[in-house]
């Protein structure tokens, strides 16, 4: 079974377990209601093999769920969504 994507309040990140204690992660900071998406981190040894978008689809579906706005600061979460327009609902600025 895949690891699912969880969000970590106390480091203000969303993270995917990878395995041996590696985690991709999504960081940001708190605006008003949205969440400003400031830099993602995937494991070297785990480069390539779709982490880094399992980690995105997994953040834009939390924040989704959770009724919050998603402003995409970092490159990775920028250009992941241009090609995820579904997620348009999502994002704001």
């Amino acid at each position: 079974m895949e690891a699912e994507v969880v969000e970590n309040p106390n480091q203000r990140r969303f993270e995917l377990p990878l395995g041996d204690d590696a985690v991709a992660a999504a960081y940001y900071r708190v605006e008003g209601d949205s969440l400003v998406l400031i830099h993602t981190e995937v494991p070297s040894e785990y480069a390539g093999q779709g982490a880094g978008t399992r980690l995105a689809l997994g953040t834009f579906a939390l924040i989704r769920a959770s009724g919050r706005k998603a402003i995409l600061r970092c490159p990775f979460m920028v250009k992941f969504f241009t090609s995820h327009q579904e997620y348009a609902d999502v994002v704001v600025g």
